[in-house]
């Protein structure tokens, strides 16, 4: 069952045919410039379409990776791994861009890796990520012992 990987569709769609586009379109704009346009200026545009096309993948890369150890959160900004003891619990309400997981640190953090404008398929998500944060994240009875 593990790892599992949850990415939201929309944005990656959107992000990367947004970069793609522009990325072409760039290039197409720096081939048919008037000839008074120098070289610089035909690089800049190329150059100015790959900072929007990394931009672009940057939203497009968020995810939520679980695994046997723990959950890595990729967001746009950073990645952060923290192991299953350390999420004590994941809220995400009718509404939510994404999800929010409290750390037993007292912190919270943004999970942009399920989106909850994909309703359906966030619930799935949000299903099965709480799933193994309980059977994952709880420390186990020492009374069973």
């Amino acid at each position: 069952m593990l790892p599992v990987v949850w990415r939201p569709r929309t944005t990656r769609v959107v992000a990367y045919a947004l970069a793609s586009t522009i990325m072409i379109g760039m290039v197409v704009l720096a081939v048919v410039v008037p000839s008074t346009w120098g070289a610089v200026d035909r690089i800049g545009l190329v150059v100015f379409g790959l900072v929007i096309a990394w931009i672009m993948h940057v939203l497009g890369r968020c995810r939520v990776v679980a695994d046997v150890p723990g959950l890595t959160i990729v967001n746009p900004l950073y990645t952060r791994r923290y192991e299953w003891a350390e999420v004590v619990r994941v809220n995400m309400v009718t509404g939510d861009p994404w999800p929010t997981l409290d750390l037993s640190s007292g912190d919270s953090i943004s999970a942009m890796g399920i989106n909850g404008a994909e309703h359906q398929l966030a619930a799935r998500q949000m299903t099965e990520l709480r799933g193994l944060l309980r059977a994952y994240g709880e420390a186990p009875d020492p009374q069973s012992s």
